[in-house]
Formats: C-alpha cells, structure tokens, sequence
C-alpha cells in the first residue's frame, strides 16, 4: 500500500470554539502517522483561524471551492490568491453539492482545477454519479464525460498536480456506501483514462467513508486515500480512517 491522502471535507459546519478542540485532536492524533497525509478542507471564513492552529504542523488545509477568475467584479467568489494568502495548499473542485446545488457544468468544474493550479494550488476534482444514473447502468459513462471535460483543460502536467475524488453521488451522507469492488472499478477505469494522457494523480474515494469499511477500501489498487465528509468532523473517527492506511506496525 503506498502512501495515502485524507482530506475531510467539513462542508457547512464549524464554528471558531468547535475548530479549536477538532484540529487540536486531529494534530495530537496524527502526530505519529507516517503513511497518510492528512488535509482539512475548510469553510472560507475559518481559515485565518485554521491557519493559525495549524501552523508548523504536518496537516495540510484548503478550501471548499474556488473561482474560475483570477480576481475582478465577481461577488462572492474566493480567488486562487486569496487561498494561497492563507496558506493554503488544496483545494476542493466540483462537488456534487456544488454541481447540484450551483449547477456547475463539466466545464466549469475544469476551469475552476485549472484556475487553482495556476495558482499553485492542488484541486481535489470531484466525479461520480447519481443513483439514477448507476441504477440505469452509465456510471462510467457519466465519469467519462466528466474527465473528458478536465482532460481538455488540462494539460499533462497539470494532471500530475492534481486529485481526483470518485464520489458516488448516492453515497454521499446517506450511510450508503459503494462495495470496494465498486469504488476499485470505478477508480481502475479512472486510473486508465488518465494513464492514456500520462498524467497519473492520486484517486480518492468519498461517499461514506467510516472507520468501519476504511480498511478494506483502502486495500483496493486504485484507492490511494478518501474524502471524508461527516466523519471528517469527529477526531477520532477520522484518524482512525486515517490510522487505516497505516503498515501494520504503526496502527
């Protein structure tokens, strides 16, 4: 198992009290990890904070969501510069939430990876289908139209400075969760369209990853880490997700 990558999406929760006590049993927590990267994903009005608490540690953080636009009349959206102000290093690109609640196209979700790493930031690009969609048997239609959007904004080497996150759509805060013979097929078929293109970036998993089935998702080939949501919230739980991917004399 090589070295994996646990984001925690915190979504729309938080508050400056809450965030004290979670990153200061999330740093404790992971001071003894060797092989798993820890990032918290964070809402933008906590990051000065988040940056403050986790000043000198091993945690990376990042934000939720990003502009396509380099800066200019467009209110309420979050540049690339204004992330990299707070030190952030990730940041979360084209959620489900956000393509369903915001109606992000294909396009745009590219354009926003593309503004983040013109910006020296590392997008963690989000695909995945709906239950409609997989019960009607085009999973891998869908992520196919929606790599093909990123793969022609994108240039190799801008694939090699990039995440991608399967989410199953269904999956996502339902308790719901995909086999890990699903999530490895999805992510071996992503693993291939990238492959094609030479670029090769690291494939997490997100929809309902718990301590529970962390381990077994995390044996799988093309799993190289997850996008935690709820879990992300309760320090033990995910360090215990991320003590998952750790070699068996380090659990």
């Amino acid at each position: 198992m090589g070295a994996l990558l646990v984001a925690g999406n915190w979504k729309m929760n938080g508050s400056r009290k809450e965030n004290a006590g979670l990153l200061k049993s999330i740093r404790d927590q992971s001071a003894t990890l060797t092989n798993s990267q820890i990032v918290v994903c964070v809402p933008f009005v906590y990051l000065a904070q988040v940056s403050e608490l986790l000043s000198g540690s091993q945690i990376s953080f990042g934000g939720q969501d990003i502009s396509a636009h380099a800066g200019g009349a467009y209110t309420g959206e979050i540049s690339a510069a204004m992330l990299r102000d707070f030190h952030c290093t990730y940041v979360i690109v084209g959620h489900s939430e956000r393509r369903l609640y915001h109606h992000e196209s294909n396009l745009l979700v590219a354009q926003k990876a593309l503004s983040a790493i013109q910006g020296r930031l590392k997008p963690i690009i989000c695909v995945g289908e709906t239950l409609e969609q997989r019960e009607a048997g085009n999973t891998l239609e869908v992520i196919d139209a929606q790599l093909k959007a990123i793969k022609s904004v994108l240039s190799q080497q801008d694939l090699q400075q990039s995440v991608i996150a399967y989410e199953p759509v269904w999956a996502i805060g339902t308790g719901m969760t995909a086999t890990p013979d699903q999530a490895q097929q999805v992510h071996h078929f992503i693993r291939g369209q990238f492959g094609a293109v030479g670029g090769n970036p690291p494939i997490l998993y997100g929809g309902s990853v718990k301590p529970a089935n962390a381990a077994e998702l995390f044996r799988q080939p093309d799993i190289d880490g997850a996008l935690v949501g709820g879990a992300s919230l309760i320090a033990d739980d995910f360090i215990t997700i991320a003590r998952a991917g750790e070699p068996p004399g380090n659990t």
